[in-house]
């Protein structure tokens, strides 16, 4: 069964082909022991068939019967599908977490290019069935946003955890090259999260994933430009 983003073994989905980023995405992505058990299947479950069907086309049998599980099992982990989505959400926070921290753009000593580094990968993983890539808290969360608070709050809380690990880079990279401006670090990283939302929604639209690498590139583009202006470069010669 996919676990989020392919944590866990992602070479099934992600071949890549040459260079030295290809070799340290394939380490990143060496097999890591995964959680077992009746409980983590349901997890597992509800992540797969949410990312397919959405949360509310998502049914208690259809749970059940992709984790081979009955429903009296259901209900002695989860008082509710709600429960269920909240521990997924929580779940796919804590292994993407795990799984971006693993990225081979963490090697760079420049912040910048650990942020342009982040987004190289971000396209490199786009690859498999458009389920298999997408996002599972920003699919819940255009469903249930307004009809179920308590998942709404374990999305939100995974985007922004995702989004305040890029923070770090971010703010690292505006010291080091001296930007002063009146954006924020911050708002920067959660820029990136709506962009790559956006952009699976219109992969969805189009069923493809051409049209999100199309948008991470430009993504891309405009961060370069934030920072094009004050990257010093070595001079040589009287001034």
């Amino acid at each position: 069964m996919p676990l989020p983003y392919q944590p866990v073994g992602m070479s099934s989905i992600y071949k890549p082909s040459t260079g030295w980023y290809a070799a340290d995405v394939q380490q990143a992505s060496a097999p890591h022991p995964a959680p077992t058990g009746s409980r983590q299947k349901l997890v597992d479950a509800a992540i797969v068939l949410i990312r397919e069907k959405g949360y509310a086309s998502t049914s208690l049998d259809d749970l059940c019967t992709k984790a081979g599980l009955s429903k009296g099992a259901f209900f002695h982990y989860f008082k509710s599908k709600d429960d269920l989505a909240v521990a997924s959400a929580n779940y796919w926070s804590e292994s993407t977490g795990a799984f971006f921290a693993a990225a081979p753009y963490h090697t760079r000593s420049d912040p910048l290019e650990r942020v342009l580094g982040y987004l190289e990968f971000r396209k490199a993983i786009l690859a498999g069935k458009l389920p298999e890539i997408t996002c599972l808290v920003g699919t819940m969360v255009q469903e249930v946003y307004a009809s179920h608070p308590n998942i709404a709050r374990a999305c939100e809380d995974s985007i922004r955890a995702h989004a305040a690990a890029l923070e770090v880079d971010i703010a690292a990279a505006m010291r080091r090259h001296r930007i002063r401006a009146r954006w924020t670090a911050e708002s920067l990283a959660l820029h990136t999260q709506a962009v790559l939302q956006g952009s699976f929604i219109l992969a969805k639209a189009k069923g493809g994933a051409a049209v999100a690498i199309e948008s991470i590139e430009h993504l891309r583009r405009y961060i370069e430009l934030l920072f094009k202006s004050r990257r010093r470069t070595p001079r040589t010669g009287r001034r």
